[in-house]
């Protein structure tokens, strides 16, 4: 729900007492750095090291009741707590992210402001995006305009609306987006690109955050900060001088000119759209604090109970059309018979969970889309064949059992780029969240074999699959594997995605009242990589990957 529009009388908090630290002299922080890039190559610390010929080692659990829920490294805080459906049981998003616009003059502290509001919130998947990403493109003119502090970059006309409002709508429903980088010192865009995703809030800052009327209605929350021009003036001047490679004289120039002029224009009158008022920017802990118990309450709303309804619907269907079971031959059987039992030694379970895994792997690339070729013979014939007919194969596995499936697809699909998700239980809600992921460039563009070695309800396949989707991957490119599956999960993954592949090699009929699979095959991950069970003998699906 968005906060209602404030007249010219919005809540307007006085300035508290300097702390140290404070004061006129605090240069504001650069945007452009503050929207730093959250994408899966920042997080690889976060995983924990796996490989059969290790020690075993204590289970994952989705959260640590003594450390918060964040990691500080050098450069930036990454915040580690799972993000938890942002989906219904159809798969599809109710509730659209949390977004709050942060607007305010140059150099008044707005990237300080929301810092501290993703401080004060402690929650995970927040997505900071600053303005100063969507400059527009210069032509060669206004190129050499720039070059000496005669082009306007504080006019509304210098920003990209069109691209700002397609990120935005794009993040608030849950999708990945491609967000430009900005280079000040030459006043261009970069040929990279930076990948943000996973949105449960968004702040949205910029001096023109407010400057759009479309932009407006996508915004939840709309916040001004006011400091006063002087203390700006100085901000602009350390910040410009030492960052941005610039001379003072015409750092001076460029604020007479357009900064000054700009923000008594298109700036100060945008305050009275505001919700709320922070006078004195990052001083003023009052606001956050009002701010912050305000989001709670909306993020409170959004919550959802995917697994529960998935335990209660669709389960009395005939299994789908989009349903692929290897044929239970007298050696598929006898596998399985080997990998049930719960006297069998790891290395025996090892070896027959990998020759299944292979003969799963071939039966799913028959799927794959081939069309007719001709290739000439070494004795000079021609032979009429067949050959792949997408881009390219890329593999991803649900952590951590799903990755005991890549050896099998390397080795019968050469190059392949291989993905990574992560996917917990919460022990308290037993909802499954989102922890990690790591997936290749363009993956948009790819047949995807979403991996997996059981699956029960389905909570963590439909999560993973809405991720791919998130990514732009189209559903009939989806390929869901698994050793075993419950007619459960099926069911859920096949409703709320019809046109996702799934493909196992065994289906069994019935999940318990903890959501293990009956009889089942036992907990996959810790009899694989010869881990610690957990002290009720839960089964993977319930702690590690969820399925």
């Amino acid at each position: 729900m968005a906060a209602p529009p404030a007249s010219a009388d919005a809540p307007r908090l006085p300035p508290p007492p300097a702390a140290a630290g404070d004061g006129p002299h605090r240069p504001a922080e650069r945007s452009e750095t503050a929207c730093e890039d959250r994408n899966a190559e920042s997080l690889d610390r976060l995983l924990p090291p796996v490989g059969t010929g290790r020690s075993p080692r204590k289970r994952t659990t989705s959260q640590c009741k003594s450390e918060p829920p964040l990691l500080r490294t050098s450069k930036r805080t990454i915040y580690t707590a799972g993000r938890p459906p942002w989906y219904n049981e159809h798969g599809t998003q109710s509730k659209e992210a949390f977004a709050i616009g942060l607007g305010g003059g140059s150099a008044s502290g707005k990237t300080t402001v929301a810092r501290m509001i993703i401080e004060a919130l402690d929650v995970p998947w927040v997505v900071l995006l600053s303005m100063d990403s969507f400059y527009k493109v210069l032509t060669t003119q206004q190129q050499e305009q720039a070059a000496h502090n005669n082009f306007n970059f504080d006019h509304p006309d210098a920003f990209d609306f069109d691209l700002i409002v397609s990120t935005l709508k794009k993040l608030k429903q849950g999708k990945s987006v491609k967000v430009p980088v900005y280079d000040f010192t030459t006043h261009s865009r970069k040929k990279d690109w930076k990948t943000l995703y996973g949105a449960n809030v968004i702040i949205f800052e910029g001096i023109m955050a407010f400057a759009d009327k479309t932009l407006l209605e996508l915004l939840d929350m709309k916040i001004f900060v006011d400091t006063d021009s002087d203390i700006r003036l100085v901000r602009r001047l350390r910040r410009d001088i030492s960052e941005r490679g610039r001379d003072i004289e015409g750092v001076i120039k460029q604020y007479n000119k357009f900064v000054k002029p700009a923000f008594d224009q298109y700036i100060q009158p945008t305050m009275r759209v505001a919700d709320i008022v922070v006078p004195w920017g990052s001083g003023n802990t009052v606001a956050i604090d009002l701010i912050v118990q305000h989001m709670h309450s909306q993020l409170e709303e959004r919550e959802l109970s995917v697994r529960a309804a998935l335990a209660s619907a669709h389960q009395c269907h005939p299994l789908p059309r989009t349903l692929s079971v290897l044929k239970s031959t007298p050696q598929v059987r006898g596998m399985h018979t080997i990998i049930r039992d719960k006297e069998t030694s790891r290395d025996e379970f090892i070896f027959y969970s990998k020759r299944l895994m292979r003969l799963l792997i071939e039966h799913a690339l028959s799927f794959l889309p081939f069309q007719d070729c001709v290739v000439q013979t070494p004795q000079g014939q021609d032979y009429a064949g067949k050959c792949y007919a997408g881009k390219q194969i890329t593999g991803v596995s649900i952590l951590r059992a799903g990755e005991t499936m890549e050896p099998a697809l390397r080795a019968v699909c050469k190059d392949v780029r291989i993905g990574t998700i992560l996917i917990q239980t919460n022990q308290l809600t037993g909802e499954p969240e989102l922890h990690y992921l790591r997936l290749p460039k363009d993956i948009s563009d790819d047949h995807v074999i979403l991996m997996d070695c059981t699956v029960s309800t389905g909570a963590a396949a439909m999560m993973a699959v809405r991720v791919l989707l998130d990514h732009d991957v189209p559903e009939d490119k989806i390929f869901l594997l698994s050793l075993l599956m419950a007619e459960m999960g099926v069911h859920s993954v096949a409703y709320a995605f019809p046109r996702v592949r799934i493909i196992t090699t065994a289906v069994d009929k019935r999940v318990n009242d903890l959501f293990r699979i009956i009889p089942g095959i036992g907990n996959f991950g810790d009899r694989y990589f010869g881990t610690d069970a957990a002290p009720d003998g839960s089964d993977e699906e319930e702690v590690a990957s969820t399925s």
